[in-house]
């Protein structure tokens, strides 16, 4: 444990800055991913809390190094110079969407949503009483977003930051005695939470906030803070340990999501109740949630009900993965059937055989005749294996598709249904299938890639009716992107090119084009051209669909 702080001359020197600038954010978000990676090694081997996995200062050094990144990017911008300089605003709330979305672990996770608190105080200004409102919104913030706060933690290193500094003053007097009420705090924290106290350290996200606080003070001072000594190791069977044989779930799940507000409540409250460590950070429309779990796919799931989750990474705390007890595989299925199969239901006869070609068991969605629940189990029985992964590719097959689950897992077979919306997302989880793996390893990998696969259909309008997009009439083409139709045209080409546009418009690495037969000829051809000349980190695959098929389907991962 480090020893107590060295009091600071609090005199105002002339090399010292009042506001902090935009320049100054820009060195302070440098200063911090240098000090957070310099320190990676020593945060990691003190971390004990909430899990023992050694990974909480390369969390916090990979949060940081993304914040800077986005940073850098603001003033790496074209005209990002002269009357179009970024300022203070611009550039806290790039370092606070780049740990949003660079966020890892629990503590990065928390960082993030510190940063966030801060941007919303220093964009209205930046001299020391804004940092100190900032610092006391950030604590708060932080605090709120975590399901069930600890004291003794980087929360309660973020409080006494806040308290330190609660009276304002200058910029440096403000980040000085932010950083000594940390400091202190910090050596504080294994009194405060008995694990840390067992182990004989201090927690390692707090000292990681300390390291943010004391690269803010140098920035703001131009003196670096003097460094903290080493802590010891922890004593040896201390932290809990997660997975098979260890205490706490097995699983770490992380994911961005774009949903409202109130999707995001209902989601804390199931996943709240699924596992623990729920930290579920951001606003605006963009959240990145946080997540120990025994059922991944399920945290997964959740989080594709409550809108579109992407950049998944899901973490096996131990490992190896929980073995299938035999008591949950009947004794005269056990030895007889495969271990796993894939069933999924796709449009035409082309893209069925191709997924059939792949491993799967095929159920042929036919226009105008969804399959029934009878239908999806007798697939599931054809399969004829221990394991099942369930993949309907269509919103309205969801309810028949988990009465064909239940009614196969009554008869001992074991049934995840991953709840894909569209043919383009079975793909995309077919792709990554693995039978290899464990079983719940398997379904998170294959919930995630669907999950991560944006949808686009091309149909040609039947009637005149009323849509989102406007009114259409007989023979117009429809694009719809996740189920509404956003475009209205009357070429199929040209109403593709725009449908694609709109869909990379918020990024993408891989777009799938599955065309049927009857479809314009060259359609796929010139549809590559176009991403190839719009979007050079994309790529693009083609397959077809035969007939039987909506004229073209669209996937974006």
């Amino acid at each position: 444990m480090s020893r107590a702080p060295q009091p600071f001359d609090h005199a105002v020197r002339s090399d010292e800055r009042l506001v902090l600038d935009a320049g100054a954010v820009r060195a302070w978000s440098a200063r911090t991913a240098e000090a957070l990676g310099r320190e990676r090694a020593a945060i990691d081997a003190i971390n004990v809390f909430p899990v023992a996995d050694g990974d909480t200062g390369t969390n916090l050094y990979l949060t940081a190094d993304a914040a800077h990144r986005a940073v850098e990017a603001v003033f790496a911008a074209p005209g990002a110079a002269g009357d179009h300089a970024p300022d203070t605003a611009d550039a806290v709330r790039a370092m606070a969407h780049g740990a949003l979305l660079g966020a890892r672990g629990n503590s990065g996770t928390i960082l993030s949503q510190l940063l966030r608190g801060m941007a919303g105080v220093l964009a209205e200004g930046a001299d020391g009483d804004h940092l100190a409102r900032a610092l006391t919104t950030a604590a708060a913030s932080a605090r709120a977003a975590v399901a069930h706060p600890e004291e003794g933690t980087i929360l309660t290193v973020a409080a006494a930051a806040a308290t330190g500094c609660r009276d304002g003053g200058t910029l440096p007097d403000v980040a000085r005695r932010a950083y000594e009420g940390a400091r202190t705090a910090l050596e504080a924290t294994p009194g405060q939470l008995a694990v840390l106290g067992a182990a004989g350290v201090v927690d390692a996200g707090g000292q990681g906030l300390v390291a943010v606080l004391g690269a803010l003070l140098e920035t703001v001072t131009g003196t670096a803070p003097e460094a903290l000594p080493p802590s010891p190791a922890p004593a040896a069977g201390t932290g809990e340990t997660c997975g098979p044989g260890g205490e706490g779930p097995g699983y770490e799940v992380l994911y961005l999501l774009e949903a409202e507000d109130a999707a995001v409540e209902l989601l804390k409250a199931r996943l709240d109740a699924l596992g623990d460590s729920l930290v579920v950070v951001g606003g605006d429309g963009l959240w990145n949630v946080h997540v120990h779990v025994d059922d991944a796919g399920a945290a997964v799931e959740a989080g594709i009900e409550a809108g579109r989750p992407h950049r998944i990474r899901v973490t096996h705390f131990a490992a190896a993965a929980r073995p299938a007890r035999a008591e949950e595989t009947p004794a005269h299925a056990r030895g007889e059937r495969a271990r796993r199969a894939v069933v999924a239901v796709l449009p035409g006869e082309g893209l069925a055989g191709l997924c059939a070609e792949a491993g799967a068991t095929t159920v042929q969605a036919r226009p105008g005749e969804p399959p029934a629940g009878d239908d999806l189990l007798a697939a599931v029985r054809r399969a004829h294996a221990r394991e099942v992964v369930l993949l309907p590719n269509d919103t309205d097959l969801r309810a028949a598709a988990a009465t064909a689950a239940e009614r196969a897992r009554a008869e001992g077979i074991r049934v995840a249904l991953i709840p894909t919306r569209a043919a383009v997302q079975g793909i995309a989880a077919l792709a990554v299938h693995e039978p290899d793996r464990s079983f719940d390893e398997d379904v998170v990998a294959m919930t995630a890639a669907a999950g991560a696969t944006r949808y686009a259909e091309l149909a040609v309008a039947e009637r005149q009716s009323f849509t989102s997009a406007g009114v259409c009439q007989a023979g117009d083409v429809l694009g719809l992107i996740e189920g509404d139709v956003a475009v209205i045209g009357q070429d199929l080409t040209e109403t593709a090119r725009t449908v694609l546009d709109r869909m990379l418009q918020a990024g993408g690495e891989l777009v799938t084009l599955v065309v049927a037969d009857g479809a314009p000829p060259g359609l796929a051809a010139t549809l590559e051209t176009h991403v190839r000349r719009g979007y050079l980190a994309v790529d693009t695959v083609t397959y077809h669909a035969g007939e039987g098929a909506p004229p073209l389907l669209i996937g974006v991962e």
